[in-house]
């Protein structure tokens, strides 16, 4: 059966965010985590050093495995931060700050 259904949930309107410069659909309520996995992105963050692929570990905001760039803000835990219509999001390369530090 289909969550929605199960629960009940009457999700607002999708809105459109992009991730990497491709425009992903999100509904109200999701984190960035959710809206990436639900587009079948499983890894948007390399560590530093070895560049080691990196996604959501403990769902939490624990861990920091799920660092992601939002709008240009580096270093946000995509298992906690809500997307907005019109979100950014940018795969994170070992901390991020240096690619912010490029862009400024």
């Amino acid at each position: 059966m289909n969550p929605l259904e199960l629960a009940g949930a009457r999700p607002g309107p999708a809105f459109t965010v992009t991730f990497d410069g491709r425009p992903v659909e999100a509904l109200p309520g999701q984190t960035v985590a959710a809206v990436l996995w639900a587009a079948g992105v499983t890894s948007w963050r390399s560590t530093r050093g070895e560049g080691r692929p990196r996604g959501v570990f403990c769902g939490i905001g624990v861990c920091f495995d799920c660092l992601v760039t939002v709008n240009g803000s580096p270093g946000q835990r995509a298992c906690l931060v809500p997307v907005r219509p019109g979100d950014v999001i940018g795969t994170q390369d070992g901390t991020g700050h240096e690619e912010a530090r490029h862009a400024v």
